[in-house]
């Protein structure tokens, strides 16, 4: 049909990837920056993001340790949490080509996914989602911003098969907004 646009393929966007933990090796993930490179194009496309804007994120898998340390330098909060995000654009700005890094706890990752008999690479595609959606400025600070990310997380979640991660009896406790 005239006017159709092919969907982008966002297949310029590197994840430079950091194992910093073994146990997300042995997470049974496969080829993790393959993953996360796919996770992140859904997305990518689902907010029809300019593909010529995303080249490069920055993924580190890490433990609970250094998460509960970069957590306390940045937000002061010294605990550990699922995922970290940091932009490389301010809010408001335009995202460039290096999107930004985010970094992941296994040890609170696999955690939850067991507490909300959830399967491990369900649990870790849905971070990945809330933490690109992050990095080109959505958050959940307030109640109709948190309603509006959920419900992109859930629709970009669906088109990869992934069940509805805030459905009764499954709420991930780290994805609700973080009391100041």
């Amino acid at each position: 049909m005239p006017g159709d646009r092919q969907p982008r393929s966002y297949d310029g966007l590197t994840v430079a990837l950091a194992v910093e933990t073994l146990a997300w090796d042995e997470a049974g993930l496969g080829d993790i920056a393959s993953r996360a490179q796919a996770v992140f194009a859904a997305a990518a496309r689902r907010i029809d993001l300019p593909d010529d804007i995303v080249s490069e994120i920055g993924l580190t898998l890490a433990d609970d340790a250094t998460v509960r340390e970069a957590n306390a330098e940045w937000r002061g909060k010294d605990k550990p949490t699922n995922i970290l995000s940091f932009p490389m654009a301010g809010p408001g700005a335009t995202p460039g080509p290096l999107l930004g890094d985010l970094i992941l706890a296994y040890e609170t990752v696999a955690r939850e996914a067991a507490l909300e008999d959830k399967p491990f690479d369900a649990h870790f595609r849905h971070l990945l989602v809330h933490g690109f959606l992050h990095l080109v400025g959505y958050d959940h600070v307030d109640e109709s911003e948190a309603e509006a990310m959920e419900r992109l997380e859930v629709e970009i979640l669906a088109e990869m098969g992934i069940a509805d991660p805030y459905a009764e009896g499954t709420e991930t406790p780290a994805m609700t907004p973080v009391e100041p």
